[in-house]
């Protein structure tokens, strides 16, 4: 039988009893007297109560006692010695086995309900996917199951249609919500060659795209089952919950048997308030809610976490969050867009591009890539090149429009004259630490491009954002110190480790982690072992899939100022956790004295129904704090410098 099932017939069958106790004083009396609640709580003990019974007698055939334990003896307590009340003609007490039964069911209803409700937000995560698709096959689309959707099937998403699953866009474009999967609240431009990510929902447009990952594969499949991982995982500082249970219980029965002692022995209390004052103890020490102190609020947290794109992988990683002293960066794709782009025309900017770009059509150069790039935005019409051949060392020559045209390198200078303005801004674009492609037509340069890898526009931001948090930023990259330290200063970094070989990464993690807890944040497969090694590990959202694996936070919009939102989001789950485990024990720190009759001779006693009333009420502030998690403002830190 449910928790659910077993609350409600052990409250039907207390009711009566309830109200047998709040208008006795008024000289109602419940038929049947004490036969009446003897037969309630039987019912009660063998419907309800049964399985608390049977746990505690597991644990006790194991040597070891947990929160059930305290509950069976409680009510047995409670119920033996009504009988033996009954028996010999004495007050029977039967309502206290009964409430406190139904108590502490209620404050596991409220458990249940909790995990049933994060239950349900992952299934309804897992429910946003489409169910059917538009295939190609052959010269027209025809609908088919998700399931039979393969790798490489070119598929039509139209207006207001689900994206299937996980693809790139090779013809048409549109405007997509991610909000379902990324947390990002603005609908997103999509144009060809762009991902489109499966459960979104598709705008105004109509393309066509090939899958890439279908399945299990997916990006929202993925998070589902990051989420679930989350969910079911434990924070560090439950086993210190775990091991204070196991003393836990001892002591209080060991309390428990203190207090009917002195109470009877020594105070000269009757057989039956002795035994209420240590039932009392028992049930009132139960901290049932310790069991709920972390799951609930992981709960909380990672599905909150999902919502805005931050998926955190365990408790593990929130708890070692906490004590963070320096986030690194990988440079190539997590600081910078992750490909040259011309950031600097000198010279007529159409003339010299469509040049550059007649020339460049035959490379498959990155640098021009990114020359073409630029071209293509501002749409420019770049004639054909003739001739065309590689200047060894040097660049590369062609003729455009009757007229010899070169693209390439400063070692074209010596070939070319230079005006000393045009010098000048050579050395200043170098220092900047960017590339610079000279294009000379005929018998002089007639422009300079500089191409560089950017820094994300959210960079800067981003990193403000931790060094207002009171972090140290390192920037960790393979590329020259030049560059590194030019990129470094355009976006704040603290410190550049620069010139590092891919499998020397991890060693430079382990040696900052001399000084405290390192966080680094990467998205390339040689960034693997750094997000291995550092305290946590944090893969950028577009990053390889070793890299994701191998990070405990996984930024799902590829935004660096998420990185920031996720400690913020971490420390604050982390912080619920502590919450909580104070409220788990609060009700029973303050209420063991009195429930133990210290308080008796000013009238404030604890009734075992009470006792068990207050259990119940300590379970819900638990759950009540954990679900107020949803609501806590996740805010970066302002900052006060530029």
């Amino acid at each position: 039988m449910s928790i659910t099932k077993r609350f409600w017939v052990s409250l039907i069958l207390s009711l009566p009893m309830l109200a047998n106790m709040l208008l006795m004083p008024f000289g109602w009396m419940l038929p049947g007297g004490a036969w009446t609640q003897l037969v309630l709580t039987t019912l009660i003990m063998l419907i309800s109560a049964r399985p608390f019974w049977q746990s505690a007698w597991a644990s006790f055939t194991k040597h070891h006692a947990n929160m059930d334990t305290l509950v069976a003896i409680g009510t047995a307590t409670a119920y033996v010695y009504s009988l033996y009340a009954m028996l010999t003609g004495q007050a029977v007490f039967f309502e206290s086995a009964a409430f406190v039964t139904t108590f502490v069911l209620l404050g596991q209803v409220f458990e249940e309900r909790m995990r049933r409700n994060s239950a349900n937000a992952v299934e309804k995560l897992a429910n946003l996917q489409a169910k059917e698709a538009e295939v190609q096959r052959g010269d027209r689309f025809v609908k088919v199951p998700l399931a039979d959707v393969q790798l490489g099937d070119v598929l039509r998403v139209k207006p207001g249609q689900k994206v299937p699953v996980d693809g790139v866009i090779v013809q048409g474009s549109s405007t997509i919500d991610e909000s379902m999967v990324t947390g990002e609240s603005l609908p997103v431009t999509k144009q060809v060659d762009d991902a489109v990510i499966g459960a979104t929902q598709n705008g105004t447009g109509t393309f066509l795209f090939r899958a890439t990952k279908i399945g299990e594969n997916t990006m929202l499949a993925q998070i589902v089952e990051l989420v679930k991982k989350a969910q079911n995982s434990h924070a560090p500082i439950q086993k210190l919950t775990d091991k204070v249970s196991d003393i836990f219980v001892p002591v209080v029965l060991s309390l428990a048997i203190a207090t009917f002692l002195i109470w009877y022995v020594f105070l000269g209390a009757s057989l039956a308030n002795a035994l209420i004052f240590a039932v009392s103890v028992v049930v009132i020490a139960c901290p049932c809610a310790l069991g709920l102190a972390t799951p609930t609020a992981l709960m909380v947290g990672t599905g909150r976490g999902a919502k805005m794109g931050i998926l955190i992988k365990n408790g593990e990683v929130l708890e070692a969050v906490n004590d963070v002293k320096t986030v690194v960066f990988d440079k190539t794709g997590t600081i910078t867009v992750g490909h040259p782009q011309v950031t600097d025309v000198i010279g007529d900017e159409a003339r010299v591009l469509t040049l550059a770009a007649s020339l460049e059509e035959a490379s498959e150069h990155p640098l021009a890539a990114a020359i073409l790039d630029r071209a293509q935005a501002l749409a420019l019409t770049v004639p054909a090149a003739t001739n065309f051949h590689a200047i060894e060392g040097k660049g590369v020559q062609a003729t455009v429009a009757g007229q010899t045209a070169v693209v390439g390198n400063h070692k074209l200078v010596a070939d070319f004259a230079l005006t000393e303005a045009m010098q000048r801004q050579v050395v200043a674009l170098q220092d900047a630490a960017k590339t610079v492609v000279f294009v000379g037509l005929g018998d002089q340069i007639i422009g300079l491009i500089a191409i560089q890898d950017v820094p994300k526009s959210t960079s800067r931001e981003a990193i403000a954002d931790l060094k207002a948090r009171g972090l140290k930023t390192v920037m960790l990259t393979g590329d020259n110190q030049r560059v590194a330290t030019a990129v470094a200063q355009q976006v704040g970094i603290d410190q550049v480790i620069a010139d590092v070989l891919p499998g020397d990464k991890a060693d430079h993690v382990r040696q900052l982690q001399q000084t405290g807890k390192v966080a680094f944040v990467g998205d390339g497969i040689n960034d693997a072992p750094a997000l291995t090694t550092a305290d946590v590990g944090i893969a950028m959202g577009s990053g390889t899939d070793i890299a994701i694996d191998a990070g405990g936070i996984v930024l799902v919009k590829n935004d660096l100022r998420d990185v920031d939102r996720a400690l913020a989001l971490s420390r604050k789950t982390f912080n619920r956790i502590k919450l909580n485990l104070f409220w788990a024990f609060i009700y029973n720190v303050l209420g063991i004295p009195v429930a133990a009759g210290v308080f008796y001779a000013i009238g404030l006693t604890l009734s075992p129904e009470l006792a068990g009333l207050a259990m119940a009420f300590s379970s819900l502030s638990v759950v009540t704090s954990s679900v107020l998690l949803n609501r806590a403002k996740i805010r970066t830190k302002v900052r006060t410098t530029a």
